[in-house]
């Protein structure tokens, strides 16, 4: 995940760099003699990582913008304070100042992805990130019929 502009940056650069690696693998390739569903099959690790890299800066750009991805069951909910951060224009510094705690505290948990963290602690980044959530709740299909009682 891009978690700042340098890596965004870097990774906008690097984009256009595999690029280029791609067309000349693929012409060596071609020219060895592989036919298509051989250097389909010899490319496609490398087409693979081109396009989740390309992800990766399409996610940062949507954040930029204020799109986020659904948060299914608080599944996912590290990744969302991560990006409300970013959508915010908030750097990791700053953040750590509202949050009255190290830098490398905040650094260290966006690695992470706030793995395992208290809905207190979530409430407060998202208090500190001047965010509030909103839920919809959707009955879930079970695949059997209820009954009332």
């Amino acid at each position: 995940m891009i978690r700042n502009e340098q890596e965004y940056r870097e990774a906008s650069e690097r984009i256009e760099a595999e690029r280029n690696r791609l067309d000349a693998h693929r012409k060596s390739l071609s020219e060895s003699g592989l036919g298509d569903t051989e250097l389909t099959r010899a490319m496609e690790p490398l087409v693979s990582f081109h396009e989740q890299l390309r992800e990766e800066v399409t996610h940062y750009e949507n954040l930029k913008r204020g799109v986020f991805p659904d948060l299914q069951n608080l599944r996912g909910l590290g990744v969302l304070l991560v990006s409300l951060r970013i959508a915010r224009g908030i750097t990791q510094r700053e953040l750590a100042a509202k949050l009255d705690v190290h830098e490398s505290q905040v650094s260290r948990d966006e690695r992470n992805e706030y793995h395992g963290v208290t809905l207190d602690r979530a409430n407060r980044i998202l208090d500190a990130l001047d965010v509030r959530l909103q839920t919809t709740v959707v009955e879930a299909p079970l695949g059997r019929e209820t009954t009332d009682a």
